[in-house]
């Protein structure tokens, strides 16, 4: 599968600038089955979520990605700050041309940047199948939590082939971007597709680094500091293959998830 990683320099607070951004991405790339953006795309990582969240039905981002989706005959994913009800949250949403395919809610939100005041946490972890390929939806501090997104085998098929994290990661903590991104591939038996933006908001500076790291730990592609788009092919026989000769998911301890 050809993905296409936007690394983004988002606008702050300018859903226009960043939905124009995005289409333009998307149109000097084509080809890719999936565009993947960067946790609060259209907005940037904004904690007053009441200034920046549509009920999700009136989501100009959100529009955008369906209408793109279902031109273009790819799939797209992106997180947007929304509100559902009298709930605001941080959504991944992973749409295809006919529609919302699958949408996750962030459920570990960031502390230290108040992130839990203002919205609320999911609670459900969300696989979703596209051309045959398994994608488990996580955003940016996931990443730190191990047993929520331990691959398990079901009826003898690893549940998911790619760990996709979605991030708004500041620059200072890029050291543990790489180690916590090989960490979460290498234990679950997976790709790795860890995608950030750069540039810089009101709180703090991004230094990029998106990357696609295989089962075992390495690097297959990366950004640098600057906007870029990474174009890069998924190979999930060779993912399978590699399953096959060094089955360590068979062996794997069983958790549950306090809700």
């Amino acid at each position: 599968m050809k993905i296409a990683i936007i690394q983004s320099d988002i606008v702050w607070c300018d859903e226009a600038a960043n939905i124009a951004a995005a289409e333009q991405a998307v149109a000097e790339h084509p080809g890719a089955e999936l565009y993947l953006l960067p946790e609060m795309w259209s907005t940037g990582f904004v904690i007053e979520a009441q200034s920046v969240a549509p009920a999700e039905q009136e989501s100009e981002a959100l529009a955008w990605m369906c209408r793109t989706a279902r031109s273009r005959g790819c799939a797209l994913a992106g997180t947007l700050a929304v509100r559902v009800g009298d709930s605001y949250l941080n959504r991944h949403y992973f749409v295809t041309p006919e529609g919302v395919l699958a949408h996750y809610d962030k459920r570990h939100l960031f502390r230290l940047g108040g992130e839990g005041k203002r919205f609320s946490a999911g609670s459900d972890r969300v696989v979703v199948e596209w051309r045959g390929v398994r994608f488990l939806l996580q955003t940016c501090y996931d990443m730190r939590f191990p047993v929520f997104s331990r691959n398990r085998l079901l009826d003898g098929r690893a549940e998911y082939d790619v760990a996709l994290y979605l991030a708004n990661f500041p620059a200072e903590r890029m050291g543990a971007w790489q180690s916590l991104a090989a960490a979460r591939a290498i234990e679950n038996q997976c790709y790795v597709v860890a995608v950030n933006r750069t540039g810089e908001d009101v709180y703090t500076r991004y230094s990029g680094g998106s990357l696609l790291i295989d089962a075992e730990g390495e690097v297959v592609a990366r950004c640098g500091e600057e906007p870029a788009v990474l174009v890069c092919d998924l190979d999930v026989e060779r993912l399978s293959e590699y399953r096959r000769r060094f089955p360590t998911l068979r062996d794997g301890d069983d958790f549950l998830l306090n809700r």
